[in-house]
């Protein structure tokens, strides 16, 4: 084989690997996605979900620490809410993977597990644009920080 092709052909190869693994990572994070989101209401998850060095910004503009998260979810575990919270999905995700950083993007949509509110109305669906980086450490994708943005209603 002449030296060109034996190039050419290490290129193809490692281009093909890295494809694959990208395409795993893709999986992987789309896949956490959707957990995270499914399980919301559980301390568990979002100690899985979240690094310890995290930086949230809600929607509202309050910046978080992955204590603080954890704490809040302890405080609302003991208070024995009957109110169910939301249901979360994710629509229009965009992942960017930059070896062991990534980028998540989606548009969160919040759904009212039940549709009418205590006055008898119909409640309204939210949606928010939500971006998250990602920082694979011992082969554990984990957040480190995230973006919540409210799209308004029009």
């Amino acid at each position: 084989m002449n030296p060109m092709t034996r190039c050419c052909s290490i290129a193809a190869l490692l281009f093909m690997a890295s494809s694959a693994c990208y395409a795993s990572d893709t999986d992987d994070l789309t896949a956490m996605l959707h957990q995270f989101l499914a399980g919301v209401s559980e301390a568990a998850v979002h100690d899985r979900f979240w690094g310890e060095d995290l930086i949230y910004t809600s929607s509202r503009g309050t910046r978080s620490s992955k204590a603080e998260i954890m704490q809040g979810l302890a405080a609302s575990e003991d208070g024995d809410s009957d109110v169910a919270g939301p249901v979360y999905t994710a629509e229009d995700i965009q992942i960017q993977v930059y070896g062991s950083t990534a980028v998540v993007a989606f548009r969160l949509v919040a759904t009212p597990a039940d549709k009418m509110d205590a006055s008898g109305s119909d409640t309204v669906v939210q949606y928010y644009f939500n971006t998250g980086t990602f920082v694979k450490r011992n082969g554990v994708w984990e957040v480190v920080a995230w973006q919540a943005t409210v799209i308004p209603q029009t």
